[in-house]
């Protein structure tokens, strides 16, 4: 049974009733249960725990973990995002959802602003599905439509993806790059654009489905990271020092 941990500031819940009414256990909780649901054992940290939740003992039995943020990404302490970023190279998967483009891990990460263009509008979302062979998008149809999003449009400063999934139209005319998975080390990384705290994204069950999917595909692979550094040859080397 793979161990997923759902970390979320958890700020939005505590000053907008809109976010409080829609997701009553946090944005954190809603994720966690309906992965409890598929089967995995998942569970829930925040930014106001002691290390954010992300204890040594925490990450370390974390196989895939899954981050939403928003309005906090400065208030996550540096040592924390080197912690999450080692555990990623040495095979953790990470889930980066919505507004956790702008987290100090993702961007660690990346090695770029991540930034974008966005706009609150209430507009129609259409995340077409770019990579139909893709097991991300396993169960999912030619698109998932949402009624009402926040809309993030390009240029996305991300590096080139490794894998296309998504790429969202808007109501508004923009397009956007809204499932990216990357390698990094052994572990593996996928963003996915969807989940403004304001509308009930996370209750839809194709969203749900997609990050079921990719907490699978994020699952670490079974092996130890390769030895770096100076390195004694495995052959005699004739006429060597």
């Amino acid at each position: 049974m793979l161990n997923i941990t759902v970390w979320n500031e958890n700020r939005h819940e505590q000053k907008n009733p809109m976010v409080r009414d829609i997701y009553p256990n946090g944005i954190h909780g809603t994720i966690a249960e309906f992965l409890k649901a598929d089967g995995f054992k998942a569970g829930t940290a925040t930014l106001d725990e002691p290390e954010h939740g992300l204890t040594d003992e925490v990450l370390a039995n974390t196989d895939v973990l899954v981050w939403w943020g928003h309005l906090a990404h400065g208030e996550v302490k540096d040592e924390i995002v080197q912690k999450v970023q080692q555990r990623v190279l040495d095979g953790m998967g990470l889930i980066v959802l919505h507004s956790g483009h702008f987290s100090k891990i993702f961007k660690t990460l990346m090695g770029t602003s991540c930034d974008l263009k966005w706009r609150e509008a209430d507009e129609k979302e259409r995340l077409w599905v770019v990579a139909p062979n893709h097991p991300i998008v396993e169960g999912i149809g030619e698109y998932i439509e949402l009624e009402k999003e926040e809309m993030y449009g390009e240029h996305f400063d991300i590096p080139q993806p490794d894998e296309l999934i998504f790429t969202s139209w808007f109501e508004g005319g923009e397009v956007f790059r809204s499932g990216c998975t990357y390698k990094r080390g052994n572990g593996k990384v996928f963003y996915f654009r969807p989940g403004h705290e304001t509308y009930p994204t996370y209750h839809n069950e194709q969203i749900q489905r997609v990050i079921i999917n990719a907490v699978k595909w994020a699952q670490p692979v079974k092996r130890e990271r390769p030895i770096y550094g100076n390195a004694k040859p495995l052959e005699e080397i004739k006429g060597g020092k």
